[in-house]
């Protein structure tokens, strides 16, 4: 019997997750896995997967599609997928219960392998990504070999994506770049985090500004959709004005499709927590944040599609064209550092509560206790509320993916 089951790695983009793309791990872990803010692959060793590998998780996900179809056209809902159908594949499939996968218990990987493809289908099945953090790393003919046979087995795909580390893409040629695009890869998302080469040593992101743009104009240039990550935050006081604007220099240098804000969240775990107050680091509040993305995006002179699609961010309101609507996102932030004090805080208590239970429904009580202590601060405009508030959104931030 075939395996119903495929590996999965721990993170997509949230543009993957909206669109509900069919993950496919093509490598596990990162290579680098130095940077001091991240803590997803800490412990984790990076390990490349074979092309036979990747191609038998192709095809468990393939069955498991027609298993849903199958199911779709039995209940006389005509190939539409939907809570029903996965619920009867579900409770009908004795391939969830086995034991030939590498999770002990067995179901829980078969049942996350097979919501996976029911959402991928019930979205319309167009889009794919590739896991986990440097997919081009592989060598290009095993990864354009793994991209054709990802298409041919599900015709449907229209875009299929990837993380990628700067530093693999700067030593990859336009002409390599241009094999893996004809093959099927249609965008890359790449975390530039900062343009000012302090910062990215600071952080040990294992790259230059330099190499970042070597790296995204090859990427351009060989006609793959390039998409930024730049982390608002990143350089701390002591170099706040420098990220922002030499991240503004480096993506005006390489136009990608889009630039997308993930501000920076200090997570216990990271090496950075630990230097969290040292004079190099000092974490910014919540307005100098805001004030720093105005910095940034003034700086902007390029035609990119700027998102603020992550959860760590304050302003989700602050997203548009360039330069078309560079003027919107900079009276968004305006409008937001024109408030009161008390009212900034209260917005941005209830901005991090609300992200918060997006993601797990409600607040432990530990979390709530803390939360509510602030907002009782605010209503009665205390003087240890600023302190309460940025309390309560370490807190919370601690939840963030």
């Amino acid at each position: 019997m075939k395996r119903r089951w495929f590996e999965l790695g721990p993170i997509r983009p949230p543009s993957e997750g909206r669109d509900r793309s069919l993950l496919i791990r093509a490598t596990r872990n990162c290579p680098w896995n130095r940077c001091q803010f991240c803590t997803v692959y800490k412990g984790q060793k990076f390990q490349y997967r074979s092309v036979a590998e990747i191609k038998e998780d192709i095809d468990a996900a393939h069955a498991l599609s027609e298993e849903l179809r199958t199911a779709s056209w039995r209940l006389g809902l005509g190939g539409r997928i939907d809570r029903v159908v996965l619920d009867e594949v579900m409770n009908g499939s004795s391939s969830l219960h086995s034991s030939d996968s590498p999770d002990p218990d067995g179901q829980e990987l078969h049942t996350n392998c097979l919501v996976n493809v029911a959402n991928w289908l019930a979205s319309g099945g167009q889009t794919a990504f590739l896991q986990d953090a440097d997919t081009p790393i592989m060598r290009t003919p095993e990864l354009v070999e793994v991209l054709e046979y990802l298409v041919k087995s599900f015709p449907s795909i229209q875009r299929v994506t990837s993380y990628a580390r700067a530093k693999t893409l700067a030593r990859r040629s336009v002409e390599e770049l241009s094999a893996l695009h004809q093959a099927g890869l249609s965008r890359l998302h790449v975390g530039l985090e900062s343009g000012a080469d302090e910062v990215l040593e600071y952080m040990e992101k294992g790259v230059t500004a330099a190499e970042q743009i070597k790296a995204g104009r090859a990427v351009m240039g060989a006609g793959i959709s390039l998409s930024e990550y730049v982390m608002p935050g990143l350089g701390g006081r002591k170099w706040s004005e420098r990220h922002a604007l030499e991240s503004a220099r480096l993506v005006n240098e390489v136009g990608p499709d889009f630039v997308r804000l993930r501000s920076l969240a200090v997570r216990k775990g990271s090496l950075l927590y630990q230097k969290m107050g040292d004079d190099d680091f000092q974490i910014l509040s919540e307005d100098e944040v805001v004030a720093e993305i105005g910095l940034f995006i003034e700086n902007l002179d390029c035609h990119s599609y700027l998102a603020s699609d992550q959860m760590a961010n304050l302003l989700w309101e602050v997203e548009g064209r360039l330069p078309q609507d560079k003027h919107i996102m900079l009276n968004t932030i305006t409008g937001y550092l024109s408030m009161s004090p008390m009212e900034r805080l209260s917005f941005c208590l209830e901005r991090r509560r609300r992200s918060f239970f997006s993601i797990y429904g409600s607040l432990p009580p530990e979390v709530q206790e803390v939360v509510q202590r602030a907002a009782s601060a605010i209503k009665s405009e205390s003087a240890d509320a600023a302190e309460l508030v940025g309390e309560a959104i370490v807190t919370l931030k601690q939840g963030f993916i």
